[in-house]
């Protein structure tokens, strides 16, 4: 890879550090939806009540979420599972913890935590705009952790 790709300078309001803050959010996004979206639907679909969807869904959306950002640290650059841990744990759980109070903040508020089936546009429609409440709350502490180096923007 050339230097531009592992370009680290995160002071100030670079175009660079736009573009690392909304890669990294973006990667953060996916992460958090997966794991969101199939503890949302496991649990929706199991029927097990409220409370404990909700922990399903942010437990898997931590899960996920962490995992996609070890795994390039691990493959690209060859850390071990604990190492590359030890670098993104901090700045990927504060990001990750602010996406999930917005998702499931609007995922309630629209009905879909509600919804008696999968199959219920609701549980689609609040997930549609939960995503991007997600991406839309987490962005700018995403921003201040780049610029504070507390999270790295793989």
């Amino acid at each position: 890879m050339n230097d531009k790709q592992h370009d680290h300078s995160h002071n100030g309001d670079s175009p660079s550090r736009f573009k690392t803050t909304t890669h990294a959010t973006a990667h953060c996004l996916l992460g958090c939806s997966i794991g969101e979206v199939l503890g949302l639907a496991i649990g929706v679909t199991l029927g097990i009540g409220l409370w404990f969807t909700l922990s399903l869904a942010v437990t898997l959306a931590f899960v996920f979420g962490m995992g996609l950002a070890v795994l390039p640290l691990m493959r690209g650059h060859g850390m071990s599972f604990k190492r590359a841990l030890a670098t993104i744990w901090l700045g990927e759980a504060v990001s990750i913890a602010v996406m999930e109070i917005a998702m499931n903040a609007i995922d309630y508020a629209l009905g879909g935590m509600s919804a008696m089936s999968i199959a219920e546009p609701v549980f689609w429609y609040s997930l549609l705009a939960a995503i991007p409440a997600g991406f839309i709350a987490a962005w700018p502490v995403n921003w201040w952790l780049i610029g504070k180096n507390l999270r790295p923007g793989h």
